[in-house]
C-alpha cells in the first residue's frame, strides 16, 4: 500500500502590495492680482452697478418716501451754496468776457457771449462741483457706514436688494436735483453778468439782450439741462459704488468719500469735454 499524499495547506492571500508613498503636493500658489489692473477693475464694476440701477429704477416696489427724504437732503446742502457761487461766477465771465470783447471792438456781443458760457458751461460745471462736494460726499458717508455696520449684508440676507431700496432713490435724488439746481444757477449767473456788465463796464442793456437774442438759442438750454442730468447720475453712482465698497473700517469709509469726489471730478471734466464736442458738431451756431 502506498502512503497517503500529505495534503498541501492552503497558500495565504497575497497581501497587496504597500501603497506607494506618495509626497505631498504642495498647494496652489494663489497669485495677487496685479495693481496695474486695478482702476481697470473699479472702472468695471462702477459700470456694472450703473447697469444695475439703470435696471432696478423700473423696478416695483419704488422706494418712494425714500426719494422724497434724499431730494429734500440734497436740496437742502445745494440750494444756498448754488446760488453764491453762481453770483461772482457769472461775473467773472462777463468781466473777461466784457475786456476781451473791448479789445476786439466787438462790445455788442457781449451779453450773448457771456451768457452763453454761463448757461453752456459755467452753470452744468458749478451743479457738478456742488451735488459731487456736497451730496456726493453725504451718500458715500451714508452707505459706507451702513456697510461697515453689515446692515447691507443683513438686507441681504432677507432679500431685500441694497442697490434697490438705497441707491435707487439717491441716483434719482441727485439726477432731479442737478436739473433743478441748473436752472436756478443759469438765472442767477446770467443776472449777475448782467448787473456787472452793464453797471462795472458801462454797457447798454439793449445791447447786452439784443446780442443775447442774437446768439443764444433754446437748444442751449436743453444741452446744458441734459448735461445737468448726466453729471447728477455720474456724481450718484461713483457715491454708491465708492460707499458699497469701503475697506478699512471706518478709516476705509473716509478715504472712500474722498476718493469719490476725486473720481467724480474727474469723470464730470472729461465727459463735459466730450458732451460739448458732440454738441457743437451737431447742433449748428444760429444764423449758420
Amino acid at each position: 500500500m502506498t502512503a497517503p499524499m500529505p495534503v498541501r495547506p492552503p497558500e495565504p492571500p497575497e497581501s497587496p502590495p504597500p501603497a506607494l508613498a506618495r509626497t505631498p503636493m504642495p498647494p496652489p500658489v494663489r497669485r495677487r492680482p496685479s495693481r496695474l489692473l486695478a482702476p481697470l477693475r473699479e472702472t468695471g464694476k462702477l459700470f456694472a452697478l450703473g447697469i444695475a440701477v439703470g435696471r432696478a429704477i423700473f423696478r416695483r416696489p419704488f422706494q418712494l418716501r425714500e426719494f422724497i427724504e434724499q431730494f429734500w437732503f440734497v436740496a437742502s446742502v445745494t440750494i444756498l451754496p448754488a446760488a453764491l457761487v453762481s453770483i461772482p461766477f457769472g461775473a467773472v465771465i462777463a468781466l473777461q468776457v466784457g475786456s476781451l470783447t473791448q479789445q476786439l471792438g466787438a462790445q455788442s456781443f457781449t451779453g450773448g457771449a457771456s451768457v452763453l458760457a454761463v448757461i453752456q458751461q459755467a452753470s452744468p460745471i458749478i451743479v457738478a462741483l456742488l451735488i459731487s462736494g456736497a451730496a456726493g460726499s453725504a451718500i458715500c458717508a451714508d452707505l459706507g457706514s451702513r456697510k461697515i455696520r453689515e446692515e447691507l449684508d443683513a438686507m441681504e440676507v432677507m432679500g431685500v436688494s441694497p442697490i434697490q431700496r438705497l441707491v435707487v432713490p439717491r441716483v434719482l435724488a441727485t439726477m432731479l436735483v442737478a436739473v433743478l439746481l441748473n436752472g436756478l444757477i443759469s438765472v442767477v449767473g446770467t443776472l449777475g453778468g448782467y448787473f456787472f456788465n452793464v453797471i462795472m463796464q458801462d454797457g447798454t442793456p439793449g445791447a447786452y439782450l439784443a446780442s443775447f437774442s442774437a446768439l443764444a438759442q433754446l437748444r442751449d438750454l436743453y444741452v446744458s439741462e441734459f448735461k445737468a442730468l448726466i453729471f447728477g447720475f455720474i456724481a450718484g453712482i461713483v457715491a454708491a459704488h465708492r460707499g458699497l465698497n469701503p475697506r478699512g473700517g471706518p478709516k476705509g469709509v473716509g478715504d472712500a468719500v474722498n476718493q469719490s469726489v476725486v473720481i467724480t471730478f474727474m469723470l464730470l471734466f472729461f465727459v463735459n469735454m466730450v458732451l460739448t464736442a458732440i454738441y457743437l458738431q451737431i447742433v449748428p451756431a444760429k444764423g449758420g
